[in-house]
């Protein structure tokens, strides 16, 4: 009879446990859920946005894009900055000094 009574204390206190934990877990999935939308979401979509290129409208606007850059980047006084110039130059002569190395004899 006295554990009958303490089954019947234990009940409710279990129920309201699982109301907590029920309500914790539903929180933390919708947490995870926004940050997973904010953080990822937009970049997903640029993505799909880079893998849609095979359908002509998103080649169109995609081709659009390019040209809108382009002329931006020539209407300005300098396409690149003194760092990448200099990078780009160091770039140019190590590859012509790599053509110089080049065996004429493997090129037919």
């Amino acid at each position: 009879m006295n554990n009958l009574k303490e089954n019947q204390k234990h009940k409710p206190e279990l129920r309201i446990f699982f109301i907590k934990l029920v309500s914790i877990i539903v929180a933390v999935v919708i947490t995870i859920n926004l940050i997973f939308n904010t953080l990822f979401g937009e970049r997903l979509e640029q993505l799909d946005g880079i893998l849609s290129l095979d359908k002509s409208n998103n080649r169109v606007e995609f081709r659009e894009k390019i040209r809108k850059e382009l002329k931006r980047g020539l209407n300005k006084e300098s396409l690149l900055h003194e760092e990448d110039k200099i990078l780009l130059y160091k770039l140019y002569h190590k590859i012509i000094s790599e053509f110089k190395d080049i065996d004429k004899s493997k090129l037919n």
